[in-house]
């Protein structure tokens, strides 16, 4: 027989009326209707929301295990990939949704990566002025980062996540086992978010980082790190009021940038963010404290994971500042930067202007 499966401690994200629990660990699919009864016991009628690759994997396993639960569960298949997130998509499930009867005692799974955690977010934060939602995230990427800390949103053509609310999940189920199916280039983006909070917030995760592209480190562990991170973050300011939440956009206004103007899906979000990252790092070497050293150990990490450092040449530096001043990071014309002071030590940055941004992509064209 195998070994049984050790249990890891959840992570409780404290928001008060709006706390809820993530759990991380293996094989957690199965009971994941237990898990839901236990916080929607009153509801029964759901929509379990996929995509075109995640689907035919685990959508079988999660609706009976609804099923054994009393739950009367209805699947929505979108198309795999970025460009389901968007208004049009968001349309076509919320009329599935309608079409299944689904009314304001129902609730909402969000089955996939941050595509579909954003996607099945913002339908649930909208339908009938709102209704539950649990997030079951299938990849590294929304696993440490998209599916902890209620922003739901969608893409505009010109313009990413423009369109969103903060909308908390009931529940986070991160079942390790759905990473098995990962492509490499799919693992990998993820850890942009990863190495992203170790440079914000702790420096000492840069040893667990290395350790599991070694393949000798703990990724459960790791993961679970990563989302107490966040769930601090989030704890600490919500709703992005304070400042310090922002934190979290670290090598992000570029990063979506750069995104958007390769046209969505051409880089993967964890790409792009690389991208941004790099720029991110190389700002504060220029700005604030950050180390030619410390900087060095950044690129060096993203290198461990196969994630891109230079800017493709057809992109127009022009475009990606036309669609950077689009952020929510601008306000009243100026810049909301993210930098560093050292590897774990980030502040929100008023002094970088459009011309830094210019340099830093003249940077990763290098």
């Amino acid at each position: 027989m195998p070994p049984p499966v050790q249990p890891v401690s959840p992570v409780f994200v404290n928001l008060g009326p709006r706390s809820y629990l993530v759990q991380v660990g293996r094989d957690q699919l199965k009971t994941l209707g237990e898990e839901v009864n236990k916080k929607l016991p009153e509801r029964t009628i759901c929509a379990v929301v996929t995509d075109s690759n995640v689907g035919p994997l685990y959508a079988e396993t999660v609706l009976q295990s609804l099923r054994d639960a009393g739950k009367q569960p209805h699947l929505i298949t979108v198309p795999a990939g970025e460009a389901s997130k968007s208004l049009t998509q968001s349309e076509y499930v919320l009329s599935q949704m309608v079409n299944f009867g689904l009314d304001r005692k129902s609730f909402v799974v969000a089955l996939g990566g941050g595509v579909i955690g954003d996607l099945a977010g913002f339908c649930a934060s909208i339908y009938q002025r709102g209704i539950p939602y649990v997030q079951v995230p299938t990849t590294v990427l929304s696993q440490v980062d998209s599916s902890v800390g209620g922003k739901t949103g969608v893409n505009l053509p010109n313009a990413k996540n423009m369109v969103g609310c903060f909308h908390q999940p009931v529940h986070v189920i991160a079942d390790l086992d759905t990473l098995g199916s990962l492509s490499p280039r799919e693992w990998n983006e993820g850890f942009a978010e990863i190495i992203k909070h170790a440079c914000i917030r702790d420096a000492s995760m840069f040893k667990a980082i290395e350790d599991v592209a070694g393949g000798e480190g703990d990724i459960v562990e790791l993961i679970r790190s990563n989302i107490a991170i966040k769930a601090a973050i989030v704890e600490a300011d919500e709703y992005e009021t304070l400042g310090l939440r922002a934190l979290l956009n670290f090598g992000h206004t570029l990063g979506h940038a750069i995104e958007a103007a390769a046209g969505y899906g051409r880089l993967l979000h964890g790409e792009a963010i690389s991208l941004g990252l790099r720029a991110a790092a190389w700002l504060s070497t220029q700005i604030s404290d950050l180390t030619a050293d410390d900087y060095e150990r950044i690129l060096t990490l993203l290198r461990l994971y196969d994630l891109p450092l230079r800017l493709p040449d057809d992109l127009d530096t022009e475009e990606i500042m036309r669609i950077a001043r689009t952020d929510k990071k601008y306000e009243n014309g100026k810049i909301r930067f993210v930098l560093l002071r050292k590897i774990g030590d980030a502040y929100v940055s008023k002094d970088v202007l459009e011309e830094h941004l210019k340099q830093a992509l003249d940077e990763l064209r290098k």
